[in-house]
């Protein structure tokens, strides 16, 4: 089933007797340093405990480090959020686009202006999870709008966060141990940036903007601590030395002394050695084998002290030792070991410091990934001339001159975006009818009204001149056509799996997005199956979502006579000389053609294709079955209040009687056939 829904996912399993209450409950409360799990509010959850000990069980064994900076468990509850399936996220190409899968062309290429990557990641998980609490709402969308107005106070905060690093990674590695010295120095720098933070935010009112000044940390006595003890410029790596400032351990500073300045005494050693021998070409040297030693060469054998000791003779020279020198060799080789071992004893006890900060460490990070979402929001609405909308308990779904977020910023240059108004609600306009040809722009149209309500639920100012958006509990797409060869599944199949997902989910608070229904069957089917489909959305109260359905099926349109909450919409076009401009302008009313050989035509048909198509057209056209009216008066009769004959609608007492008379109980069924098909005659006689 995962594979199903994901082929590139990667499965790993686990042994049965892992997934055992009484072990997870214990591994979790090892983890939290708890007695129990009341105070997370997830103490009941029985089998979602389970879960989260084979997660934690599995994050021991494959990371073998500590897990320190895990220190919360919490429910997940999804009735505060818009429920997005991954059908959703597909169509609305919010995180990745339908083409290529790429990030360039989503919903988050456009609204993502973050300036670290606990924001942008945050970001992600907000556009994913739209909020479906209007109090949290208009608390994101009070501190966007207080940033838009304080622009300078806003361009100081992008300064100070462009200089703050990856706090979430960072104290991730730093707990587990991992962390090499300049992520402990990007650290401090990145902590060193929260008192400018905090005081930006001090200019600016707002609950939420309030909550996070209040709630950073600059924690002072780790920056300064780390400052004393870490140079500016660390190596990568704690094995290359020179970590340690100076000055700040005086074991630290002797030992470096002594192996720093030990060349200085070789040379003094050196220089006085060629004084007191007589011999110039005195060298002082080392190698790995016989360490430090003098080298002289034959020439001046007769002048070689007594208290030489010969270690080595080559060709033309030999080498000779001394007490002294050995002495010092000593000392200095014990100090570059001893330099090694310091430096990391002390490096630890600096990154033990720092773990201990990781509550505080993760609380800023999140509250500098809110600042940063913010001021994302904030930048995109000024710069996209973005509106701020107004989020109600109703129904209604109001938008005066709705853009695409997306497709209006890639646009060629100099070619301007359409806007287009949208009203809808579950009394008067709950389902829209929208025809009109291919190119036209009504997958586009589509779109735009769910990123528009999308961009409303996470607190974002949204690309309208005005919007009133009623809270959407879950947004249904059904767009496009592709099939799942690898589940031996049809198009059609897939089309009417992702349909039945809609009607059976779908609630009055709902918005579903319909981009052609049936077209993967013949065209009597899947006008039947469109129609259906469209009526049991106007039907069932339990449903009566609010519905933009986008069709080239034009007898849906005759629904609006019949059905009082259908309306008629249609993407207006222009002809002129065979050929067709489209206005992308949406407006009441219903489309007269559907304009395929024009558009076959621009999308480079050979032209005697296109010439043979109006011609096979123009004979389909003149040899209708149906004159319009009867088939208009057709589709009418199609509604009825129950699907099942009514035995109360039949005018002749006669048969009435007879029906009334049969005795099932006693008919085979041959009989029972027989007479039904009877019947069925007799009323079809009377109709």
């Amino acid at each position: 089933l995962i594979h199903r829904i994901n082929s590139s996912l990667r499965v790993t399993k686990i042994d049965d007797w892992i997934f055992n209450y009484e072990y997870a409950r214990e591994l979790l409360l090892m983890q939290f340093k708890t007695v129990n799990l009341k105070g997370f509010g997830v103490d009941h959850l029985n089998e979602g405990l389970v879960a989260a000990g084979v997660v934690l069980n599995y994050l021991q064994e494959t990371q073998k480090s500590n897990l320190s900076h895990l220190n919360n468990i919490s429910l997940y509850n999804h009735s505060g959020f818009m429920v997005l399936d991954s059908s959703t996220r597909r169509n609305l190409e919010i995180t990745f686009t339908m083409q290529d899968g790429g990030r360039e062309g989503s919903l988050i290429s456009i609204l993502d202006r973050t300036n670290t990557a606990m924001g942008g990641r945050l970001l992600k998980k907000w556009i994913s999870l739209p909020l479906r609490e209007i109090d949290t709402i208009k608390k994101r969308q009070e501190s966007v709008e207080k940033l838009i107005k304080e622009k300078n106070t806003r361009k100081k905060l992008v300064n100070e966060l462009k200089e703050i690093g990856d706090l979430e990674r960072l104290i991730s590695r730093i707990s587990t141990g991992r962390a090499n010295p300049r992520e402990v120095v990007a650290l401090k720098s990145s902590l060193k940036k929260i008192p400018a933070v905090i005081e930006q935010l001090s200019k600016l009112s707002g609950e939420m903007l309030e909550m996070i000044r209040t709630g950073l940390d600059p924690l002072e006595k780790l920056v300064d601590k780390i400052q004393m003890s870490i140079v500016d410029s660390p190596p990568a790596s704690i094995n290359d030395g020179g970590i340690i400032r100076n000055g700040f351990s005086e074991e630290l500073d002797e030992l470096r002394d002594i192996a720093f300045h030990g060349k200085d005494w070789i040379a003094r050693l050196q220089k006085t050695e060629r004084e007191k021998t007589k011999i110039p070409s005195l060298k002082v040297s080392f190698n790995k084998v016989f360490g430090y030693y003098i080298e002289i060469s034959n020439t001046h054998k007769n002048k070689i002290p007594e208290s030489y000791i010969r270690k080595q003779t080559l060709v033309n020279s030999e080498r000779y030792i001394t007490p002294e020198l050995k002495e010092y060799e000593d000392k200095i080789l014990n100090a570059e070991e001893k330099i090694y071992e310091l430096e990391s004893q002390l490096f630890n006890e600096i990154r033990l410091l720092a773990a201990a900060e990781v509550k505080s460490i993760q609380q800023n990070a999140r509250l500098i990934a809110m600042l940063d979402c913010f001021i994302s929001f904030a930048e995109c609405a000024e710069a996209y001339n973005y509106c701020k909308p107004v989020v109600t308990e109703g129904n209604v779904l109001k938008i005066d001159k709705g853009r695409h977020p997306v497709v209006e910023q890639i646009l060629p240059p100099g070619e301007k975006f359409n806007p287009n108004d949208c009203i809808m609600d579950n009394e008067e306009n709950q389902i829209i009818i929208l025809t009109g040809p291919n190119m036209a722009g009504k997958s586009v149209y589509l779109r735009q009204v769910g990123l528009i309500v999308l961009l409303a639920q996470i607190g974002s100012f949204v690309s309208a001149e005005s919007a009133e958006i009623g809270i959407v509990d879950r947004i249904f797409t059904r767009v496009g056509a592709s099939d799942n060869i690898a589940a031996g599944e049809s198009t059609f199949l897939v089309e009417m799996q992702e349909a039945a997902n809609i009607l059976n989910n779908a609630t009055s608070k709902s918005l579903i997005l319909l981009d052609e229904i049936g077209r993967g069957t013949s065209t009597f089917d899947g006008i039947s199956i469109a129609w259906s489909l469209t009526e049991y959305l106007h039907e069932n109260r339990d449903v009566a979502a609010k519905t933009l359905f986008a069709t080239h099926y034009h007898e849906l349109n005759e629904m609006a006579e019949i059905f009082p909450r259908i309306k008629n919409y249609k993407v207006e076009v222009r002809e002129y000389d065979d050929k067709v401009i489209f206005l992308h302008r949406v407006n009441p009313g219903r489309a007269d053609h559907s304009y395929g050989i024009q558009v076959a035509q621009m999308a480079g048909l050979p032209r005697f294709v296109t010439n043979r198509a109006k011609e096979v057209l123009q004979n389909l056209e003149s040899k209708e079955l149906t004159p319009y009216e009867e088939k208009k008066e057709k589709l009418k009769r199609l509604h009825r209040d129950d699907n099942q004959i009514n035995l109360f609608e039949i005018k002749d007492d006669k048969l009435r009687t007879e029906i009334e008379d049969i005795e099932v109980d006693n008919l085979t069924p041959i009989e029972a056939l027989n007479k039904l098909s009877e019947l069925k005659k007799k009323v079809k006689d009377e109709t």
